[in-house]
């Protein structure tokens, strides 16, 4: 560790390091990726009920509660 202290005050680390962009751009960019995932998630709604037959057929041969058979409980 302190090699590299070293080294950085050999070379001079004592100046601010310069954004490439203002500060304001970065938080742009993280806006415009959260919207980007937002809109995939978006993409995805209701998909289970594009495919009716499929539903209806998983409903038919599963539990309507859906636990039953994983606590061992009917009730």
């Amino acid at each position: 560790m302190s090699v590299l202290v070293t080294v950085l005050a050999a070379v001079g680390v004592d100046e601010p390091v310069q954004l490439p962009f203002p500060p304001i751009v970065f938080g742009i960019i993280a806006a415009v990726v959260f919207a980007a995932l937002a809109f995939v998630t978006w993409s995805y709604r209701d998909v289970a009920n594009r495919h009716p037959h499929k539903s209806a057929k998983f409903a038919q041969t599963h539990d309507v509660h859906g636990h039953a058979d994983r606590t061992g409980a009917d009730h």
